[in-house]
């Protein structure tokens, strides 16, 4: 596994404009299918929302732990935040990193919203053995079986958290989007490919981009749990990682996405972030962040810039 005291250029050489200039190998053949087959799936599971109120408000919102159903009858958990005053105007699903989430994130510039924020199978709130929280584990499980991979439950969680949000507040409909960083950006990649009932994404720092390229570039992140284990197996790898390529997902994306994006970054390697974002062939916008999974100089300048974009590019939902 990886050492983070292992020591590489976070920027892996790459300038913006070469960053800007990545591509993402074709996709098999039988891409859309997997992924139809998948939401099919899914379709027509009742997530079944249970509420727990923690009593908790913070700012104008009321705060609840909750739990629904996904495929496999997983148990997903995690936190609403709904408005106290007022019927929400309009809803998000917010992901997380790898690392999972303790909490609801209050600093969203999004008071007037249901914000649904699931925690997908095996991490945090959703624990699910043998499924290991462990990135660096969960990020294999089950990868020898395309149909069973970890990463496609965490995409079906992700589609059926939306499902979870319109069978509480139905009236939504066509006023929902989406927020996913790292691990859950890319996861985002995947499901919004085939969602539409999203009506705008964004994506902060998206991994699990252009698998064959990121497998030669060593990170502190789980794509070095996949880099090491294709050493030893690399047909049964990309045999599974083909279907999982949140660049090939992006081609296929419909909606408006935005992205924030990280021109150093020694989790997520800034060329798979991009190659998520040259792929988009829909309305796409773009904040360059100096570096990602890091604190740096203007990194709090750069927070106060990306909120105020996030605010703009939500308004029409």
């Amino acid at each position: 596994m990886s050492n983070q005291a292992e020591k590489f250029d976070p920027s892996y050489g790459y300038s913006l404009t070469d960053l800007l200039a990545i591509t993402t190998p074709e996709a098999p053949k039988d891409f859309d299918s997997f992924w139809q087959n998948a939401y099919a799936d899914c379709h027509d599971i009742q997530p079944k929302p249970k509420f727990i109120d923690t009593g908790a408000i913070h700012k104008n919102w009321r705060v609840f732990e909750i739990q629904y159903i996904s495929t496999n009858d997983m148990k997903i958990g995690g936190w609403i935040l709904i408005p106290q005053d007022k019927p929400p105007t309009r809803g998000f699903v917010v992901g997380h990193g790898y690392g999972g989430r303790d909490e609801p994130d209050y600093n969203l510039p999004f008071d007037d919203a249901a914000i649904l924020f699931p925690c997908c199978r095996g991490i945090s709130k959703s624990p699910n053995f043998p499924i290991s929280s462990n990135p660096q584990w969960h990020v294999l499980h089950d990868i020898d079986k395309p149909d069973r991979y970890i990463i496609r439950g965490c995409v079906e969680d992700t589609w059926l958290a939306v499902s979870c949000l319109l069978a509480l507040f139905p009236y939504l409909a066509g006023h929902l989007g989406y927020l996913g960083v790292s691990f859950s950006g890319g996861v985002g990649a995947l499901a919004m490919a085939y969602e539409k009932r999203i009506a705008r994404a964004h994506f902060n720092v998206p991994t699990f981009g252009n698998h064959q390229l990121r497998l030669k570039l060593p990170t502190w992140g789980s794509g070095e749990s996949l880099r090491q284990f294709y050493r030893k197996k690399p047909d049964m790898l990309l045999n599974t990682l083909k279907y999982f390529d949140a660049a090939n997902a992006a081609e296929r994306i419909n909606m408006p996405v935005h992205c924030a994006l990280a021109l150093k970054d020694p989790v997520v390697a800034p060329p798979g972030q991009f190659a998520v974002y040259n792929a988009l062939k829909c309305e796409k916008h773009l904040y360059v962040l100096d570096e990602g999974h890091a604190e740096y100089p203007t990194q709090e300048q750069q927070k106060i810039e990306l909120r105020q974009q996030l605010v703009e590019f939500f308004s029409p939902i």
